[in-house]
């Protein structure tokens, strides 16, 4: 897998963003999924999918916690491209489980119980996002994060046991914020707040460190500010 991951990464280099994503339909996958925060970066991608009408699955993690303003571009979105996004939502089992043993703020109180909410918020229904898919479309950038660095244009992720793809690992900030200008892309509201990366309403706040674009989701931790869907060890 290794050696087929480099050999993907070293035919698809120097591609430009558009060409990089017309060269997929070449590999004959039968189901490619893109997952979507509607956070800037994957507005980009939205944008260049929906207008070049690319055979891609457009998925959504509704945890229960967004903000209206999240809503709201979404809704912008889909008007605006007349796509069709599925939602995955968290089992109301897992949900009603956590809340009466645990609390409604229960992340809140430790690194492990935060990560509890966010396995049942969001890696359980990417899991079930992600079934069956031959390969796993994100927004991911290189330099959104020290955890993102080593990021390649493919990978292996092995936590989801699939092919993932980062299509603007190479983009800054500035890149994707002068493409969503330049083609009139539905934004986020919170982004002119100082909202930089933008997850559950309780979670996320405006970032105080520009320089740091995670810096503002769970401020209250010093732990790498992860929520688990992109930790992979393998490349």
């Amino acid at each position: 897998m290794k050696e087929y991951i480099n050999e993907l990464n070293e035919s698809f280099e120097g591609l430009s963003l558009s060409k990089c994503l017309e060269k997929l339909q070449t590999m004959h996958l039968k189901k490619i999924v893109f997952t979507s925060s509607f956070g800037q970066e994957d507005q980009v991608l939205i944008d260049q999918i929906s207008r070049n009408k690319l055979p891609v699955r457009i998925v959504t993690l509704d945890t229960g916690r967004l903000f209206e303003e999240t809503y709201k571009v979404m809704e912008a979105t889909i008007l605006k491209y007349n796509i069709k996004i599925e939602a995955f939502f968290p089992n109301s089992t897992d949900v009603k489980i956590l809340f009466q043993e645990k609390g409604p703020l229960s992340f809140y109180k430790s690194v492990e119980d935060r990560k509890e909410c966010c396995t049942i918020r969001k890696i359980k229904p990417l899991q079930r996002a992600l079934k069956g898919a031959d390969l796993w479309i994100t927004g991911l950038r290189s330099s959104q994060s020290t955890a993102r660095q080593n990021l390649k244009l493919f990978q292996f992720d092995d936590a989801f046991g699939l092919i993932k793809m980062n299509p603007l690992v190479d983009w800054s900030l500035e890149s994707v914020q002068d493409y969503l200008k330049e083609n009139q892309v539905p934004q986020n509201e919170l982004h002119a707040k100082g909202f930089v990366s933008i997850g559950c309403a309780p979670c996320t706040r405006p970032s105080i460190d520009q320089k740091d674009i995670r810096a503002g989701r769970w401020w209250w931790e010093s732990s790498k500010k992860e929520c688990g869907l992109h930790l992979n060890k393998n490349t």
